[in-house]
């Protein structure tokens, strides 16, 4: 199984390659803001399975982990594309909303819960 995820302007490119090892939606207040939304859905991928095609541009914080996250975008439109936590080695967590096909992927697990907002319902197996 191939996957593709890319920027809004199609400039930043990431492919992955097999299943995903989880999907994770995010309440935490910085995965809102980040998104714009109430909540984000990371994809993750071994790294060792994933190739970017295009340039991007890199910001990193101190995530809740008290580590650092590494936000991969495009520089050109702004979309944040995937992202690396070092608080998991080796792992590459790619934006649900940018993958070309998202069929047979959602959610397995739904985490900081307590900044979830009431009307969001997450179905997690």
């Amino acid at each position: 199984m191939k996957r593709k995820a890319m920027c809004t302007c199609g400039a930043l490119t990431i492919v992955a390659h097999g299943e995903p090892g989880k999907i994770s939606a995010c309440h935490c207040q910085e995965c809102q803001r980040r998104t714009g939304s109430a909540f984000g859905v990371a994809v993750f991928f071994a790294t060792e399975v994933t190739a970017v095609i295009g340039p991007d541009a890199l910001f990193s914080r101190i995530g809740d982990s008290g580590l650092p996250v590494e936000f991969h975008f495009c520089p050109t439109c702004g979309s944040t594309v995937f992202w690396k936590p070092d608080f998991k080695p080796g792992m590459t967590a790619i934006a649900f909303g940018c993958f070309e096909d998202k069929e047979g992927l959602s959610p397995t697990q739904s985490v900081y819960d307590a900044h979830r907002h009431l009307w969001v319902t997450i179905r997690t197996p």
